[in-house]
């Protein structure tokens, strides 16, 4: 808050702010009351302590989300002298003594001095002078100038007391934040790593059936107990050439207590490989299929609707049903286990 010169003073000894347009001063800082007031009405000197006696503390009430920090808002400073200056019959009457606006960017910059001429019952003044400065991207910089000024003089002219924890906003680029801010950064602080955590997780590359080892294979490697095949059939049976040779990497599959969803991958192996000989060698049309051929097509749907039906005893429970193996069977014995399969459970 600058405080105009007094009459004595010369115009040449005036100083005026390097980025603000020159201030044509007031001719007086006080404006004695007019003839006529009456003499045991108070003067403004004495109308202003008796303000500053009432006035009530402002807080930080104030909340900016985007800078992250508390602030004191001149509704709140209104609100707080509205009372005191009524009952002391004390009003101020602001004008614009100078002002600037320049484009910074996409922003408007206001600068601006606001002369304040505070009247006591009397009818005395004193009169002050006060810069204020802001920026927006509209048509809002010239108000938000005006309220920062007027708020600042309101602190300054009437020492307005605040709460002991509290350090004016002006006084601090960086606020400390309250202990429920720290916690409340804290806990995005784990959620952003939870995120990222989880986004890894999703990065990392599946492993193919044929790729590295799994936790059976790892486990078999380091002598630790065995909760699943300690070979890969995987490997072994996209090598088998014949039905015979997968039926037997099956059969030791499950005699190695693999888990069903192997045996499932076991057979979707048996079906492509079984597909893709198919298409290599295609029949004649209208040329039938040969025992041996039809019953291994049955065979492979057979096994792949006991995989989704979770039978991983497939080949026991159909040597008891009919009292042969499976890779003796014929076709029409496979495909009608493989109706039952698909009735008890549920299976399309």
């Amino acid at each position: 808050m600058t405080v105009t010169t007094l009459p004595t003073a010369r115009p040449e000894q005036r100083t005026t702010t390097p980025t603000l347009a020159a201030v044509p001063a007031a001719d007086v800082v006080y404006v004695p009351a007019p003839e006529g007031a009456p003499a045991d009405s108070p003067r403004v000197f004495a109308a202003i302590n008796a303000v500053m006696c009432d006035a009530m503390p402002v807080g930080k009430n104030q909340r900016n989300e985007q800078q992250n920090y508390n602030f004191r808002g001149i509704d709140d400073v209104m609100s707080a002298m509205a009372g005191p200056m009524r009952a002391h019959g004390v009003f101020i009457l602001p004008t614009i003594a100078s002002h600037t606006q320049s484009r910074d960017g996409k922003m408007t910059r206001t600068l601006i001095t606001m002369r304040y001429r505070v009247y006591g019952p009397a009818g005395d003044c004193l009169v002050a002078d006060v810069p204020g400065e802001a920026f927006d991207y509209a048509d809002k910089s010239m108000n938000k100038a005006q309220s920062a000024a007027l708020k600042y003089f309101l602190f300054a002219l009437f020492m307005l007391p605040v709460d002991s924890r509290s350090i004016d906003d002006g006084d601090r680029h960086h606020p400390e934040p309250t202990p429920e801010q720290r916690a409340e950064q804290q806990q995005r602080q784990q959620r952003q790593q939870g995120r990222q955590q989880r986004g890894q997780q999703r990065q990392q590359p599946r492993r193919g059936n044929r790729a590295e080892p799994g936790p059976w294979e790892q486990s078999a490697a380091q002598g630790q107990e065995q909760t699943g095949p300690r070979s890969d059939y995987l490997a072994h049976a996209e090598r088998a050439t014949t039905r015979d040779q997968f039926a037997k990497i099956r059969a030791a599959a499950v005699a190695d207590r693999a888990p069903a969803d192997y045996l499932a991958k076991l057979d979707a192996v048996a079906a492509r490989k079984t597909a893709e000989q198919g298409q290599q060698q295609t029949p004649p049309p209208n040329s039938p299929k040969s025992p041996e051929a039809a019953a291994a097509d049955a065979e492979n749907v057979l096994r792949l609707a006991a995989s989704r039906a979770n039978l991983p005893t497939l080949d026991a429970d159909f040597e008891r049903a009919y009292g042969l193996p499976i890779e003796q069977a014929a076709a029409a014995q496979l495909d009608q286990f493989r109706a039952m399969i698909e009735n008890a459970g549920g299976v399309k």
